[in-house]
């Protein structure tokens, strides 16, 4: 069957919208395809500097003819409603139609519509300048003297269609008075001479051949096995980087990869310094020495083939690194002379949010909450206000303002070489993470005070000023701030009441749910152990994981079945009666010894339960509920709850809601699913 093949050449995109721009050239096409009617077996995009492209294979030389019956009004019915009939039928006249009848509807108006199929390459040829002027990009230009948007200027068009062993045709259409053909390009220094390109199979081959890799995928793999090739014959390690891997291979049709070094003199920076330089300003990997030190070595990516074996290429890299290390050797030594609380005056200047006042006013909020929040996570509450007094004062400092992504880091490189207590130097750094769900929890108490500290006044102030995330839009971050306070909270197995308002509440329930859910919790058991007033970040993921253990058991899940047919019973009952039973069991009124079994089984499960939900020990009091199977499975065996004296039914269901009510204690079983 044939294929379709289309590239669109332009001057270089941006490494950051290239694997986008693939996969949203592949949807865009392949969607209009099956719009257009087009069934296809299989399509692939591929992405370099310079080009889009995309192979659709398996695809129909026409489209099907095709018969559509489509339903109107009745006979009789208003104009405007027959009107719209005609309209959507493309019918010039109802006289067009054709009545059919319906025993219980009577006369309505049919359409029988005849469409016949299309050559693939008109319908392709009416479609792909549409996709081109409606495709999307983050940041777009025109040029010349059109109105036509792309990333950068588009240069040239390849489409053809055609089968395997037929010469393929050109799909004519036109995009900012640029004709689509046959013809692509080579690598630009090393293979710049057009090429001209019949389906996806030869266009690939041409393009190795013309020094292009043209799957991005690929040439990570080229740079990565290269450098550690390269790192391994030096007795040397690659640091991983998968972001800058991404970037760079987007930076390169003919990936080659060699070393550079620098001074090792520079090595008395602190290494992230040393990683964020290189890579911010030559895109270059860093390498650790056998012993896992920072090496004074580098790896680069060129998109040539150098005839000198690339001394030049290494040495201008060189020289530009040695310049950058420079400047940061002088912004480090210029922040150490000067003792960081001396930067907060400095945050008077910079405004944190135009209703929630300047950095220096959030950090006097940061130091009063700190302290407050210090003695409930074991902290001293003087270090912690000190750790926060000073959380934010490496954002007036010259590394920082060059590299933000150091922010907290060199705060803690400064505080410690300045002599400050090393529980205050890491709560400096430590204080904004978790950054991530991958990202590593505040351990030590002064560094738990300060953290939530900072994403507490981050809620709490947003909160106050109506600033909440919607949808998708979150530009504060408040839900990777909610999610950070969750994890301290939890992994570090901390007491530690939310004390915030119901719908900033309701908020952290919504996130802790989404951490739960992500960690393998069922959505119905998070409901079950969360309720409106919940602010026990801790306990809620405790009961989660103890009634999880509790239902996973053979137990458990007679259990639940045994409290879904007491729950539906006592629900039945109360709306007939009109009333609700509170659970009130007289035992003189016991008359079976199953009734009795269960009646003294609940209450010391009641009891025993209580006690463990006391200590927090919700595994404890799962395992109290789980003794009760036996006498539940005995009772609904052997009792009639509807007994034909009124004294005992009513003493039934009290029993019935004394069982759901001890049930309650720990979770509202009445969410749980099954």
């Amino acid at each position: 069957m044939p294929e379709l093949l289309l590239e669109l050449f332009s001057e270089e995109i941006p490494a950051r919208f290239q694997r986008r721009a693939a996969e949203d050239l592949r949807k865009a096409v392949t969607n209009a395809l099956v719009d257009a009617g087009l069934v296809y077996e299989g399509a692939k995009a591929f992405v370099t500097p310079r080009r889009l492209a995309l192979t659709v294979t398996g695809l129909p030389a026409r489209s099907p003819d095709t018969r559509e019956e489509k339903k109107g009004p009745k006979v009789g019915a208003p104009q405007p409603a027959i009107d719209g009939f005609l309209r959507a039928a493309g019918l010039a006249s109802i006289e067009d139609a054709k009545v059919e009848s319906d025993p219980k509807k009577g006369d309505f108006y049919v359409a029988h519509i005849s469409r016949p199929g299309a050559d693939a390459v008109d319908l392709l040829s009416a479609v792909l300048p549409k996709i081109l002027t409606d495709f999307s990009w983050a940041k777009s230009m025109r040029w010349g003297s059109g109105t036509f948007n792309w990333v950068r200027p588009l240069r040239a068009i390849t489409a053809t269609f055609g089968a395997e062993n037929e010469e393929p045709v050109v799909i004519p259409f036109a995009s900012n008075e640029l004709k689509s053909g046959q013809t692509t390009f080579g690598h630009r220094f090393l293979a710049p001479e057009a090429i001209k390109v019949r389906r996806f199979d030869d266009y690939a081959a041409a393009l190795e051949r013309a020094k292009v890799v043209l799957d991005i995928d690929r040439r990570k793999d080229i740079i990565r096995t290269d450098a550690e090739h390269l790192a391994f014959a030096q007795g040397l390690t690659v640091i991983a980087d998968e972001g800058l891997l991404e970037e760079v291979a987007g930076l390169v049709e003919w990936p080659v990869v060699m070393m550079g070094s620098f001074d090792p003199d520079f090595l008395k920076l602190p290494e992230e310094v040393i990683i964020a330089t290189i890579r911010a300003n030559q895109k270059c990997f860093c390498l650790r020495d056998a012993e896992g030190k920072l090496a004074p070595n580098f790896i680069i990516t060129a998109n040539t083939i150098a005839t000198d074996g690339g001394a030049v290429i290494t040495a201008g890299n060189e020289r530009v690194i040695r310049a950058r290390l420079s400047d940061a050797a002088f912004f480090y030594q210029g922040d150490l002379a000067l003792p960081l609380e001396h930067g907060l005056p400095k945050l008077e200047d910079t405004v944190f949010h135009a209703k929630l006042g300047t950095q220096f006013q959030r950090v006097e909020r940061l130091v009063k909450l700190a302290s407050e929040i210090a003695p409930q996570v074991g902290a001293n509450p003087e270090r912690a206000k000190r750790a926060a007094m000073l959380a934010k004062a490496d954002l007036t400092t010259g590394m920082v303002g060059e590299f933000p992504e150091l922010q907290g880091l060199m705060g803690r490189y400064y505080a410690s070489a300045q002599g400050e207590p090393a529980d205050i130097a890491t709560a400096i750094e430590m204080h904004y993470k978790p950054l991530g769900p991958t990202d590593k929890v505040p351990t030590e108490p002064t560094s738990i005070a300060v953290a939530l500290a900072d994403k507490l006044d981050l809620l709490t102030g947003f909160w106050a000023i109506d600033e909440k995330p919607t949808g998708s839009r979150d530009p504060f971050a408040l839900r990777r701030a909610a999610l950070g306070v969750i994890r301290i909270i939890s992994e570090n197995g901390l007491k530690f009441p939310l004390k915030v308002e119901p719908d900033l509440l309701a908020f952290f329930h919504d996130r802790l749910k989404v951490s739960l859910r992500d960690a393998g919790a069922r959505h119905d058991l998070l409901d079950a152990v969360v309720s409106a007033d919940s602010n026990d970040i801790l306990q809620i993921t405790q009961r989660a994981e103890a009634l999880s253990t509790l239902l996973s058991s053979e137990d458990g899940k007679n259990l639940l079945a045994g409290y879904k047919r007491a729950a539906n019973i006592l629900a039945a009952e109360e709306k007939k009666d009109g009333k609700s039973y509170a659970g009130a069991v007289d035992q003189d009124t016991l008359q079976l010894a199953e009734e009795t079994t269960l009646a003294f089984a609940v209450d010391a499960v009641h009891a025993a339960v209580s006690a463990h939900v006391a200590k927090d020990d919700y595994k404890g009091a799962m395992a109290e509920l789980a003794t009760l199977r036996a006498p539940v499975d005995a009772f609904f065996t052997a009792v009639l709850v509807n007994d034909a004296d009124p004294a005992v039914r009513a003493n039934r269901l009290n029993l019935l809601a004394r069982l759901r009510d001890t049930m309650h204690l720990v979770a509202d079983f009445s969410k749980v699913a099954g």
